[in-house]
């Protein structure tokens, strides 16, 4: 039996705040042309849209709609899920992560109703995706790059000396920042020394990534770390991301219109002849930013360590 297939668009500009985007409306319309052509269905049982134009009901993307929304995708068997999420992404502290944060998702109502965490995101996106159902995820938002908390991320060596140099950067950084706050002449309080010990965990995380990745001499993908162990769930679940969790993704002005850079990067991408495996997408993708001059570096996750990337793209 066919599978069938079902899609969510999250497009949230955050008309009238101090933090307002232009691009992401205008990606979720590219990207709902792109799933018409290549056959998804679009009617109201297959394709829910949230947009912050639409001001009321449940297509509103405050944090209970997106929420529910996203039970809807993936609530059925034997069934194609398509998930294209273009907005803002932030990070929240969570103690029990090396890096002392998670990545988060910011619905409209994030002031009032707080963001949503990676593992939120992986409990109801992922955990509730039923055995025989497939789940394709693109997040075109800042420190999107564990945002589901997919258990392998693919490294590659072409990238290695750019990731190199970005970590070590930041690693100083993070140190140069921990060491202010011990030896600056701010005072012993709960707060300071806790955004210290903060501060010096991030710094740890990208200096161990550093010590491995003089080790790594295969591109392949490699084990990501979490507060949960989600790697005996084995979903087949695969999500690109707009770029590194300590990186921003940006607007871009194409032609005249306003887009998210990688949601525009990937429909280009896609336009291509033949049939693309997931390696050539990634590559593709990030050739087309950085021939545009984005840094941010897309990222590739999966659910499954035995997943074979060079098979065509599954979408």
């Amino acid at each position: 039996m066919e599978a069938r297939r079902k899609s969510l668009l999250i497009g949230i500009n955050y008309f009238g705040s101090q933090h307002e985007l232009q691009g992401c409306i205008q990606d979720i319309m590219n990207v709902r042309g792109f799933l018409d052509w290549v056959g998804y269905p679009n009617d109201e049982r297959s394709q829910v849209g949230a947009r912050t134009d639409e001001r009321q009901g449940s297509y509103y993307p405050n944090g209970h709609n997106i929420v529910a929304a996203m039970d809807w995708l993936v609530s059925e068997p034997n069934t194609a899920c398509f998930l294209h999420y273009s907005g803002h992404g932030g990070q929240t502290r969570n103690e029990d992560r090396v890096t002392g944060f998670d990545d988060t998702l910011v619905p409209v109502d994030y002031e009032t109703r707080g963001q949503l965490p990676s593992d939120v995101l992986h409990q109801h996106l992922v955990s509730r995706l039923h055995p025989t159902s497939s789940l394709f995820v693109i997040m075109d938002c800042c420190h999107s790059g564990s945002a589901l908390e997919l258990p392998y991320v693919y490294h590659s060596d072409d990238d290695g000396n750019v990731n190199m140099i970005d970590s070590l950067k930041q690693g100083m950084r993070l140190v140069g920042a921990a060491d202010h706050l011990i030896e600056g002449g701010m005072r012993f309080d709960s707060q300071s020394l806790g955004d210290a010990r903060q501060l010096l965990a991030g710094a740890t995380d990208f200096f161990h990534g550093l010590k491995h990745m003089g080790e790594q001499h295969e591109s392949g993908l490699d084990s990501e770390r979490f507060s949960h162990d989600y790697s005996q769930e084995h979903k087949f679940a695969t999500m690109f991301s707009g770029c590194r969790d300590d990186q921003t993704s940006a607007d871009a002005s194409i032609s005249g219109s306003h887009v998210g850079a990688m949601s525009w990067a990937f429909l280009e991408c896609m336009k291509g002849a033949g049939a693309l495996s997931y390696l050539q997408v990634l590559q593709r993708t990030r050739q087309i930013l950085r021939s545009s001059s984005y840094s941010q570096v897309p990222q590739l996750s999966v659910g499954i360590p035995e997943m074979q990337l060079d098979q065509p793209l599954r979408i």
